[in-house]
Protein backbone atom coordinates (compact mmCIF):
# COMPACT_ATOMS: atom_id res chain seq x y z
CA UNK A 1 0.00 0.00 0.00
CA UNK A 2 0.89 3.70 -0.65
CA UNK A 3 2.47 6.01 2.39
CA UNK A 4 -0.36 8.12 4.04
CA UNK A 5 1.56 11.32 3.55
CA UNK A 6 1.70 14.53 6.26
CA UNK A 7 2.78 17.81 4.44
CA UNK A 8 4.88 19.71 5.94
CA UNK A 9 5.94 16.95 8.54
CA UNK A 10 9.76 18.03 8.52
CA UNK A 11 8.79 21.71 8.93
CA UNK A 12 6.50 20.42 11.87
CA UNK A 13 9.28 18.12 14.00
CA UNK A 14 11.37 21.51 13.80
CA UNK A 15 8.97 23.99 15.37
CA UNK A 16 7.38 21.46 18.12
CA UNK A 17 11.62 20.80 18.91
CA UNK A 18 12.62 24.34 19.17
CA UNK A 19 9.24 25.87 21.11
CA UNK A 20 9.39 22.55 23.77
CA UNK A 21 13.37 22.27 23.68
CA UNK A 22 13.01 18.77 22.78
CA UNK A 23 15.75 17.08 20.57
CA UNK A 24 14.06 16.01 17.19
CA UNK A 25 14.54 12.22 17.74
CA UNK A 26 12.07 12.34 20.78
CA UNK A 27 9.49 14.40 19.10
CA UNK A 28 9.71 11.62 15.93
CA UNK A 29 9.21 9.06 18.49
CA UNK A 30 6.40 10.92 20.39
CA UNK A 31 4.63 11.17 16.97
CA UNK A 32 5.39 7.31 16.02
CA UNK A 33 4.01 6.46 19.09
CA UNK A 34 0.95 8.84 18.48
CA UNK A 35 0.35 7.44 14.77
CA UNK A 36 0.17 4.20 15.94
CA UNK A 37 -2.88 5.02 18.48
CA UNK A 38 -4.30 6.61 15.56
CA UNK A 39 -4.40 3.69 13.57
CA UNK A 40 -5.33 1.74 16.64
CA UNK A 41 -8.34 4.28 16.52
CA UNK A 42 -8.94 3.29 12.70
CA UNK A 43 -9.39 -0.23 13.06
CA UNK A 44 -11.31 -0.22 16.06
CA UNK A 45 -13.77 2.28 14.33
CA UNK A 46 -14.04 -0.21 10.84
CA UNK A 47 -15.07 -3.30 13.60
CA UNK A 48 -17.08 -1.19 15.80
CA UNK A 49 -20.07 -2.67 14.46
CA UNK A 50 -19.19 -5.98 14.48
CA UNK A 51 -18.80 -6.47 17.56
CA UNK A 52 -14.90 -7.81 17.84
CA UNK A 53 -13.26 -6.71 21.07
CA UNK A 54 -9.32 -5.66 21.21
CA UNK A 55 -7.47 -6.00 24.31
CA UNK A 56 -4.57 -3.77 25.49
CA UNK A 57 -2.18 -5.77 23.99
CA UNK A 58 -4.00 -6.44 20.85
CA UNK A 59 -1.59 -4.11 18.50
CA UNK A 60 1.76 -4.77 20.61
CA UNK A 61 3.14 -6.37 16.83
CA UNK A 62 2.07 -3.28 14.80
CA UNK A 63 4.67 -0.36 14.14
CA UNK A 64 4.71 2.79 12.74
CA UNK A 65 7.93 3.43 10.21
CA UNK A 66 7.96 7.56 10.00
CA UNK A 67 9.99 8.58 6.60
CA UNK A 68 10.53 12.27 7.82
CA UNK A 69 12.21 13.51 3.70
CA UNK A 70 8.95 11.84 2.07
CA UNK A 71 6.68 13.43 4.54
CA UNK A 72 4.36 10.21 5.56
CA UNK A 73 4.41 6.73 7.63
CA UNK A 74 4.15 3.54 7.03
CA UNK A 75 1.98 1.13 9.22
CA UNK A 76 3.80 -2.37 9.99
CA UNK A 77 2.71 -5.83 11.57
CA UNK A 78 4.78 -8.29 12.51
CA UNK A 79 3.07 -11.71 11.53
CA UNK A 80 4.21 -15.36 12.29
CA UNK A 81 3.63 -18.30 10.08
CA UNK A 82 1.02 -20.69 10.75
CA UNK A 83 -0.61 -23.46 8.85
CA UNK A 84 -3.88 -22.50 10.27
CA UNK A 85 -4.78 -18.69 10.36
CA UNK A 86 -7.22 -17.62 14.04
CA UNK A 87 -6.25 -13.83 13.80
CA UNK A 88 -4.94 -12.23 10.69
CA UNK A 89 -3.60 -9.14 12.82
CA UNK A 90 -1.10 -11.72 14.09
CA UNK A 91 -0.59 -14.64 12.08
CA UNK A 92 -0.25 -15.26 7.86
CA UNK A 93 -0.55 -18.68 6.26
CA UNK A 94 2.24 -20.99 5.24
CA UNK A 95 1.05 -20.94 1.99
CA UNK A 96 0.66 -17.64 1.06
CA UNK A 97 3.97 -16.40 2.51
CA UNK A 98 5.79 -19.47 0.04
CA UNK A 99 3.98 -17.92 -2.77
CA UNK A 100 6.82 -14.93 -2.59
CA UNK A 101 9.30 -16.47 -0.19
CA UNK A 102 9.65 -20.25 -1.07
CA UNK A 103 12.23 -20.75 1.90
CA UNK A 104 9.88 -19.92 4.15
CA UNK A 105 8.76 -22.13 7.71
CA UNK A 106 6.41 -22.65 10.16
CA UNK A 107 6.94 -20.13 13.33
CA UNK A 108 8.97 -17.72 10.93
CA UNK A 109 8.24 -14.17 11.59
CA UNK A 110 7.45 -11.41 8.48
CA UNK A 111 6.90 -7.80 8.26
CA UNK A 112 4.00 -6.56 5.97
CA UNK A 113 3.09 -3.10 5.20
CA UNK A 114 -0.80 -2.63 7.04
CA UNK A 115 -1.24 1.02 5.95
CA UNK A 116 -4.61 2.06 5.35
CA UNK A 117 -5.05 4.70 2.21
CA UNK A 118 -5.12 7.96 2.61
CA UNK A 119 -8.99 8.20 2.60
CA UNK A 120 -9.13 5.59 4.96
CA UNK A 121 -7.19 7.16 7.78
CA UNK A 122 -10.48 8.83 9.27
CA UNK A 123 -11.36 12.61 10.56
CA UNK A 124 -11.49 10.48 14.41
CA UNK A 125 -7.75 9.05 13.97
CA UNK A 126 -6.50 12.02 12.98
CA UNK A 127 -7.55 13.46 16.25
CA UNK A 128 -6.83 10.91 18.11
CA UNK A 129 -3.54 11.36 16.35
CA UNK A 130 -3.35 14.94 17.47
CA UNK A 131 -4.86 14.16 21.49
CA UNK A 132 -2.08 11.54 21.58
CA UNK A 133 1.02 13.48 20.36
CA UNK A 134 0.53 16.58 22.89
CA UNK A 135 0.50 13.59 26.00
CA UNK A 136 3.82 12.15 24.21
CA UNK A 137 5.47 15.13 24.15
CA UNK A 138 4.83 16.46 27.46
CA UNK A 139 5.66 12.65 29.00
CA UNK A 140 8.55 13.33 26.62
CA UNK A 141 9.32 17.09 28.57
CA UNK A 142 9.05 15.08 31.92
CA UNK A 143 11.47 12.59 31.16
CA UNK A 144 14.08 15.25 29.30
CA UNK A 145 13.36 17.47 33.16
CA UNK A 146 13.76 14.49 35.55
CA UNK A 147 17.09 13.17 33.66
CA UNK A 148 18.45 16.89 33.46
CA UNK A 149 18.23 18.03 37.25
CA UNK A 150 18.34 14.52 39.06
CA UNK A 151 21.71 15.35 39.91
CA UNK A 152 20.95 19.01 40.87
CA UNK A 153 18.67 17.55 43.90
CA UNK A 154 19.82 19.12 47.20
CA UNK A 155 21.66 22.13 45.47
CA UNK A 156 21.01 25.77 44.87
CA UNK A 157 19.89 27.04 41.21
CA UNK A 158 19.51 30.33 40.07
CA UNK A 159 15.76 31.23 39.31
CA UNK A 160 13.65 34.06 37.81
CA UNK A 161 10.04 34.62 38.94
CA UNK A 162 7.68 33.90 35.95
CA UNK A 163 4.24 34.33 37.11
CA UNK A 164 1.59 33.28 39.71
CA UNK A 165 -0.53 29.99 40.71
CA UNK A 166 -2.90 29.91 43.32
CA UNK A 167 -0.32 30.39 46.21
CA UNK A 168 2.62 29.49 44.43
CA UNK A 169 5.07 31.13 42.80
CA UNK A 170 6.10 29.84 39.26
CA UNK A 171 9.98 30.42 38.60
CA UNK A 172 12.28 29.67 35.52
CA UNK A 173 15.56 27.76 36.28
CA UNK A 174 18.18 26.47 34.34
CA UNK A 175 20.63 23.32 34.98
CA UNK A 176 23.97 25.27 33.67
CA UNK A 177 24.81 27.97 31.19
CA UNK A 178 23.26 27.98 27.88
CA UNK A 179 20.39 25.70 28.69
CA UNK A 180 16.90 26.11 28.01
CA UNK A 181 14.65 27.71 31.09
CA UNK A 182 13.03 25.28 33.22
CA UNK A 183 9.64 26.10 35.61
CA UNK A 184 9.73 25.10 38.93
CA UNK A 185 6.93 25.56 41.71
CA UNK A 186 7.92 27.61 44.73
CA UNK A 187 4.90 26.76 47.29
CA UNK A 188 3.49 29.22 49.95
CA UNK A 189 5.11 26.96 52.65
CA UNK A 190 8.49 27.18 51.14
CA UNK A 191 8.64 31.11 50.84
CA UNK A 192 10.01 33.82 52.94
CA UNK A 193 7.87 36.18 54.59
CA UNK A 194 10.30 39.26 53.44
CA UNK A 195 10.62 38.25 50.28
CA UNK A 196 8.97 40.49 47.27
CA UNK A 197 8.15 37.78 44.55
CA UNK A 198 7.86 40.72 41.29
CA UNK A 199 7.96 39.48 38.03
CA UNK A 200 11.05 38.72 36.62
CA UNK A 201 13.29 39.24 39.74
CA UNK A 202 15.72 37.20 40.43
CA UNK A 203 16.60 34.64 43.91
CA UNK A 204 18.50 31.90 45.03
CA UNK A 205 16.42 28.75 45.25
CA UNK A 206 17.37 24.93 46.86
CA UNK A 207 16.17 22.34 44.89
CA UNK A 208 14.28 20.43 47.24
CA UNK A 209 12.57 17.53 45.22
CA UNK A 210 12.55 16.73 41.37
CA UNK A 211 8.92 14.98 41.01
CA UNK A 212 8.82 11.32 38.93
CA UNK A 213 5.71 9.67 36.70
CA UNK A 214 2.99 11.60 35.72
CA UNK A 215 2.82 15.31 37.39
CA UNK A 216 0.55 18.35 36.23
CA UNK A 217 2.60 21.76 36.32
CA UNK A 218 5.96 21.68 36.85
CA UNK A 219 8.02 18.76 38.33
CA UNK A 220 10.85 20.84 40.19
CA UNK A 221 9.23 22.02 43.46
CA UNK A 222 12.38 24.66 45.26
CA UNK A 223 12.16 26.36 48.19
CA UNK A 224 13.77 29.54 50.19
CA UNK A 225 13.13 28.29 53.75
CA UNK A 226 15.05 25.02 53.94
CA UNK A 227 18.27 25.10 56.08
CA UNK A 228 20.00 23.71 53.33
CA UNK A 229 19.91 27.48 51.39
CA UNK A 230 21.87 28.73 54.44
CA UNK A 231 24.61 26.29 54.66
CA UNK A 232 24.85 26.95 50.54
CA UNK A 233 25.06 30.56 51.16
CA UNK A 234 27.41 30.39 54.09
CA UNK A 235 29.68 28.17 51.90
CA UNK A 236 29.99 30.63 49.29
CA UNK A 237 30.85 33.48 51.14
CA UNK A 238 32.97 31.58 53.93
CA UNK A 239 36.11 30.31 51.95
CA UNK A 240 37.46 28.51 54.80
CA UNK A 241 34.00 26.15 54.63
CA UNK A 242 34.74 25.61 51.12
CA UNK A 243 38.27 24.18 51.88
CA UNK A 244 37.02 22.32 54.80
CA UNK A 245 38.80 24.28 57.09
CA UNK A 246 35.58 25.43 59.20
CA UNK A 247 33.02 22.70 59.21
CA UNK A 248 29.13 23.92 59.49
CA UNK A 249 27.65 20.72 62.22
CA UNK A 250 24.01 21.95 62.35
CA UNK A 251 21.56 24.14 61.46
CA UNK A 252 18.07 25.28 63.09
CA UNK A 253 15.84 27.99 60.61
CA UNK A 254 12.26 28.60 61.35
CA UNK A 255 11.49 30.47 58.27
CA UNK A 256 8.06 30.94 58.69
CA UNK A 257 7.33 31.58 62.21
CA UNK A 258 3.85 30.32 63.61
CA UNK A 259 3.30 34.13 64.27
CA UNK A 260 3.02 37.01 62.16
CA UNK A 261 4.86 39.05 65.44
CA UNK A 262 7.90 36.84 64.82
CA UNK A 263 10.46 37.39 62.23
CA UNK A 264 12.77 34.20 60.74
CA UNK A 265 15.81 33.16 62.39
CA UNK A 266 18.47 30.36 61.79
CA UNK A 267 20.72 29.08 64.18
CA UNK A 268 24.04 27.73 62.65
CA UNK A 269 26.96 25.47 64.87
CA UNK A 270 30.19 25.75 63.25
CA UNK A 271 33.56 23.90 64.44
CA UNK A 272 36.94 23.88 63.14
CA UNK A 273 40.15 21.38 63.64
CA UNK A 274 42.41 24.14 63.38
CA UNK A 275 44.33 26.25 66.60
CA UNK A 276 44.37 29.03 65.08
CA UNK A 277 41.29 29.56 63.14
CA UNK A 278 38.21 31.04 65.18
CA UNK A 279 35.24 29.38 62.90
CA UNK A 280 32.57 32.09 64.07
CA UNK A 281 34.69 34.53 63.34
CA UNK A 282 35.65 33.42 59.75
CA UNK A 283 31.87 33.05 59.50
CA UNK A 284 31.03 36.79 60.38
CA UNK A 285 34.01 37.89 58.98
CA UNK A 286 35.75 41.68 59.00
CA UNK A 287 33.29 44.08 60.33
CA UNK A 288 30.31 41.51 59.88
CA UNK A 289 30.76 41.86 56.08
CA UNK A 290 30.11 37.51 54.84
CA UNK A 291 27.31 37.40 57.51
CA UNK A 292 26.07 40.64 56.20
CA UNK A 293 26.24 39.34 52.67
CA UNK A 294 23.55 36.17 53.37
CA UNK A 295 21.37 37.90 55.69
CA UNK A 296 20.86 40.44 52.74
CA UNK A 297 20.44 37.49 50.70
CA UNK A 298 17.77 35.73 53.35
CA UNK A 299 16.09 39.50 52.83
CA UNK A 300 16.95 40.17 56.58
CA UNK A 301 16.33 37.16 58.54
CA UNK A 302 18.46 37.05 61.74
CA UNK A 303 21.53 34.30 62.20
CA UNK A 304 23.03 33.60 64.94
CA UNK A 305 26.18 31.71 64.54
CA UNK A 306 27.60 29.56 67.51
CA UNK A 307 30.73 27.82 68.51
CA UNK A 308 29.73 23.67 68.53
CA UNK A 309 31.03 21.88 71.31
CA UNK A 310 31.14 18.43 72.18
CA UNK A 311 30.33 18.90 75.59
CA UNK A 312 26.49 18.88 75.79
CA UNK A 313 26.37 21.86 78.31
CA UNK A 314 28.54 24.15 76.60
CA UNK A 315 26.59 23.57 73.36
CA UNK A 316 23.59 24.34 74.65
CA UNK A 317 24.81 27.53 76.64
CA UNK A 318 26.77 28.71 73.29
CA UNK A 319 23.13 27.98 71.26
CA UNK A 320 20.71 30.16 73.44
CA UNK A 321 22.49 32.87 72.19
CA UNK A 322 22.54 36.13 72.60
CA UNK A 323 21.21 35.31 76.15
CA UNK A 324 24.08 34.81 78.84
CA UNK A 325 23.12 31.39 80.78
CA UNK A 326 24.93 31.17 84.47
CA UNK A 327 24.75 27.34 84.47
CA UNK A 328 23.69 24.25 82.88
CA UNK A 329 22.00 21.19 84.67
CA UNK A 330 21.87 17.95 82.36
CA UNK A 331 19.18 16.16 84.44
CA UNK A 332 18.42 13.28 82.00
CA UNK A 333 21.01 12.73 79.83
CA UNK A 334 19.12 9.37 78.32
CA UNK A 335 16.10 11.77 77.75
CA UNK A 336 18.25 14.73 76.71
CA UNK A 337 16.88 16.88 79.63
CA UNK A 338 18.03 20.26 80.35
CA UNK A 339 17.74 22.66 82.97
CA UNK A 340 19.36 26.37 81.72
CA UNK A 341 19.97 28.79 84.65
CA UNK A 342 19.52 32.52 84.02
CA UNK A 343 19.38 35.99 85.70
CA UNK A 344 15.80 37.70 85.58
CA UNK A 345 17.08 39.89 83.10
CA UNK A 346 18.23 37.37 80.67
CA UNK A 347 14.94 35.74 80.82
CA UNK A 348 12.89 37.07 77.91
CA UNK A 349 16.54 36.66 76.30
CA UNK A 350 16.72 33.24 76.27
CA UNK A 351 13.30 32.19 75.70
CA UNK A 352 12.83 34.70 72.96
CA UNK A 353 9.64 36.15 71.20
CA UNK A 354 7.30 34.01 71.50
CA UNK A 355 9.92 31.20 72.51
CA UNK A 356 11.45 31.57 69.23
CA UNK A 357 15.45 31.08 70.79
CA UNK A 358 15.26 28.49 73.03
CA UNK A 359 12.53 26.32 70.67
CA UNK A 360 15.48 27.13 68.17
CA UNK A 361 18.41 25.73 70.56
CA UNK A 362 16.31 23.03 71.08
CA UNK A 363 16.20 21.91 67.40
CA UNK A 364 20.16 22.75 67.12
CA UNK A 365 21.44 20.53 70.13
CA UNK A 366 18.50 18.11 70.10
CA UNK A 367 17.79 18.83 73.87
CA UNK A 368 14.85 19.59 75.27
CA UNK A 369 15.50 22.77 77.38
CA UNK A 370 13.76 24.15 80.48
CA UNK A 371 14.62 28.06 81.09
CA UNK A 372 14.75 28.57 84.94
CA UNK A 373 15.23 31.91 86.87
CA UNK A 374 18.67 31.25 89.06
CA UNK A 375 17.60 33.79 91.83
CA UNK A 376 14.33 31.01 92.17
CA UNK A 377 15.62 27.34 91.29
CA UNK A 378 15.65 25.09 94.63
CA UNK A 379 18.51 22.19 93.21
CA UNK A 380 17.54 19.86 96.45
CA UNK A 381 13.52 20.43 95.03
CA UNK A 382 14.05 20.06 91.76
CA UNK A 383 16.26 16.58 92.33
CA UNK A 384 13.49 15.79 94.69
CA UNK A 385 10.74 16.01 92.72
CA UNK A 386 12.92 14.34 89.53
CA UNK A 387 13.72 11.35 91.45
CA UNK A 388 9.80 11.02 92.76
CA UNK A 389 9.13 11.25 88.95
CA UNK A 390 11.49 8.42 88.24
CA UNK A 391 9.97 5.87 91.00
CA UNK A 392 7.02 6.48 89.52
CA UNK A 393 8.49 5.51 86.55
CA UNK A 394 9.85 2.26 87.70
CA UNK A 395 6.95 1.48 89.33
CA UNK A 396 5.06 1.33 86.49
CA UNK A 397 7.32 -0.32 84.04
CA UNK A 398 7.64 -2.55 86.67
CA UNK A 399 3.94 -3.38 85.97
CA UNK A 400 4.47 -4.11 82.26
CA UNK A 401 3.83 -0.76 81.29
CA UNK A 402 6.82 2.06 79.38
CA UNK A 403 6.66 6.03 80.19
CA UNK A 404 8.62 7.98 78.73
CA UNK A 405 9.45 11.71 78.83
CA UNK A 406 9.19 13.12 75.24
CA UNK A 407 11.83 15.58 73.94
CA UNK A 408 10.76 18.46 72.76
CA UNK A 409 9.35 17.71 68.78
CA UNK A 410 12.24 19.27 66.47
CA UNK A 411 12.31 20.10 62.99
CA UNK A 412 15.06 17.94 61.07
CA UNK A 413 18.57 19.67 60.82
CA UNK A 414 21.56 19.78 58.59
CA UNK A 415 24.33 18.39 60.22
CA UNK A 416 27.96 16.83 59.50
CA UNK A 417 28.97 14.22 61.40
CA UNK A 418 30.91 14.99 64.77
CA UNK A 419 34.26 14.17 65.18
CA UNK A 420 36.16 14.63 68.67
CA UNK A 421 37.20 17.88 68.99
CA UNK A 422 37.92 20.09 72.33
CA UNK A 423 36.48 23.65 72.00
CA UNK A 424 38.09 26.18 73.71
CA UNK A 425 36.14 29.43 73.42
CA UNK A 426 32.40 30.33 72.32
CA UNK A 427 30.76 33.16 70.54
CA UNK A 428 27.48 34.36 69.01
CA UNK A 429 26.65 36.84 66.73
CA UNK A 430 22.82 37.93 66.10
CA UNK A 431 22.65 40.22 63.22
CA UNK A 432 19.78 43.04 63.52
CA UNK A 433 16.33 42.71 60.96
CA UNK A 434 17.24 43.83 58.20
CA UNK A 435 14.42 44.44 55.41
CA UNK A 436 15.71 47.20 52.87
CA UNK A 437 14.92 45.32 49.82
CA UNK A 438 12.60 45.68 47.82
CA UNK A 439 -0.61 24.63 22.76
CA UNK A 440 -0.32 23.56 21.15
CA UNK A 441 -0.73 24.09 16.95
CA UNK A 442 -2.38 21.65 15.06
CA UNK A 443 0.13 18.91 14.81
CA UNK A 444 -1.28 16.64 12.52
CA UNK A 445 -2.73 17.53 9.10
CA UNK A 446 -5.82 15.95 8.45
CA UNK A 447 -5.74 13.13 5.92
CA UNK A 448 -9.06 13.38 3.36
CA UNK A 449 -11.96 11.53 4.50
Amino acid sequence: MSMVQLPGLAEMIEVISRERNLPKPAVEAALQEALLKGYERYRRTLLLDSGAQFDEEYFYNFDVELDVEEEGFLVLATKMIVDDVESTDHQIALTEVREVAPEAQLGDTVVLDVTPEQNEFGRMAAIQTKQVLSQKLRDQQRKLIQEEFQDLEKTVLQARVLRFERRSVIMAVTSAFGQPEVEAELPKREQLPNDNYRANATFKVFLKRVADGPHRGPQLVVSRADAGLVVYLFANEVPEIEDEVVRIVAVAREANPPSRQVGPRTKIAVDTLERDVDPVGACIGARGSRIQAVVNELRGEKIDVIRWSPDPATYIANALSPARVDAVRLIDTEERQAHVLVAEDQLSLAIGKEGQNVRLAARLTGWKIDIKDIANYDQEAEDLQLGELRSQQTDIEGEGEGVSIEPTPTDPVEAVEETDVSATSSESLSEPENTDHSEEEELIAETED
